[in-house]
């Protein structure tokens, strides 16, 4: 079994797959100030809660947007997996062609995103536009070539709400869903519908100039994160939802690196 972390700025989310086949998955907050130790004892009784043995565990991935979280995780890996991750970077093999001007500022992220859309998605001759709905909103342009060729990156749904909130003295946190109306009857319900629906409207405009710059009115469109769900019911532009898009690209690329034949993520067994 290969387990799978994508540590994101709000949230890790952890995934064992048995070959191609997702067994469990877990999301656990990004906690910059815990230890190794602490990753470690959560790891272990989120494995025995899905009857997951970590003897059973052959092979760590992990992906990464908060550096400073990166050797913990690596150590709680060492520790308590016995294994030695292979982290999504330079010197690891995605088979993706980045065409931008600094091949060095695109996020882990963004790369595992677009294999995993290639892969699971792509079709010849068909531009691919991945939104990704995280801590930030990012739109990650694939061409018909399938490379990476740019990116729009929008605020995040709930950073968002959460700006309105701290920067406001009388509105409240509110749960984010799809009120019953555009014109709202109370406040929570105003600050849905300007989220949910303003949101809407920003997917797609920006799809739309996407694939007006493209020339490519077919070009295929796929969401994930947290909110891609009840974001798709609001727009016509996204094709599908795939909420294991990320963790799919981290096993995706752990296989392209050799899988079980990859000897440096099994040296500490």
């Amino acid at each position: 079994m290969i387990f799978c972390i994508d540590i994101g700025n709000t949230n890790i989310k952890y995934a064992v797959f048995d070959g191609r086949e997702l067994k469990a998955t877990f999301r656990v907050n990004s906690r910059k100030t815990a230890t190794s130790d602490e990753y470690g004892v959560v790891v272990r009784d989120l494995l025995k809660s899905a009857d997951i043995s970590k003897s059973q565990i052959t092979g760590v991935i992990m992906s990464s947007v908060i550096p400073s979280l990166n050797y913990t995780i690596q150590h709680m890996c060492r520790d308590f997996l016995g294994l030695e991750p292979l982290v999504v970077g330079p010197g690891v093999k995605t088979g993706l062609n980045i065409k931008i001007e600094n091949s060095k500022e695109v996020g882990a992220d963004i790369i595992v995103d677009c294999v995993s859309s290639i892969n699971r998605f792509g079709k010849k001759g068909v531009p691919l536009i991945c939104i990704d709905f995280g801590t930030a909103t990012t739109f990650d342009i694939i061409s018909e070539n399938h490379e990476f060729i740019g990116a729009v990156i929008a605020p995040g749904i709930k950073g968002s709400l959460d700006s309105l909130v701290n920067g406001t003295a009388a509105l409240p946190n509110i749960t984010v869903q799809t009120p019953p109306s555009i014109i709202a009857k109370n406040t929570v319900q105003c600050m849905q519908a300007g989220i949910v629906f303003g949101f809407a409207g920003l997917v797609n405009n920006i799809v739309s100039k996407i694939k007006k710059e493209l020339g490519r009115e077919d070009t295929f469109v796929v969401a994930t994160g947290g909110m891609s769900g009840m974001i798709q019911k609001e727009v016509d532009c996204i094709d599908i939802v795939d909420r294991t898009l990320t963790l799919n690209g981290l096993r995706i690329i752990y296989e392209l690196n050799g899988g079980e034949n990859n000897v440096e993520s099994r040296k500490n067994r």
